[in-house]
């Protein structure tokens, strides 16, 4: 459950980067309430995921899904230019994230209580 509340965290921080380039310094009302809501959100999830996933770990994952994702809207949307070299590097945070995901990490003593 942390990893999917920490995936969905994710989610959200590319929310917010992208409604913060459509605030335009903040007039415009609706993508400003967007990037408040969605910063709230995000915070909050990859706050709750930090109690179960180190912080090193945690945090790397959630920055890295959401700049792959927030180049990548800018890209599908045509806002950014598209070009291979900017996949190949995407795919490369994927797949450190990836990385991040299957390596095993021990629990916390104060997360876990099966550790004394």
């Amino acid at each position: 459950m942390p990893w999917a509340v920490l995936l969905i965290s994710a989610v959200f921080e590319a929310v917010w980067a992208t409604a913060l380039g459509l605030s335009n310094s903040f007039t415009e009302p609706a993508h400003t309430i967007v990037f408040f809501l969605a910063l709230a959100i995000s915070m909050t999830g990859l706050t709750w995921a930090v109690k179960y996933i180190p912080i090193g770990t945690a945090y790397a994952v959630w920055v890295g899904i959401g700049a792959a994702l927030t180049v990548s809207y800018a890209m599908a949307t045509g806002a950014e230019g598209i070009a291979v070299s900017k996949i190949i590097f995407i795919s490369g945070i994927i797949a450190a994230v990836i990385g991040l995901k299957l390596i095993p990490h021990e629990p916390r003593p104060e997360t876990d209580p099966n550790i004394e």
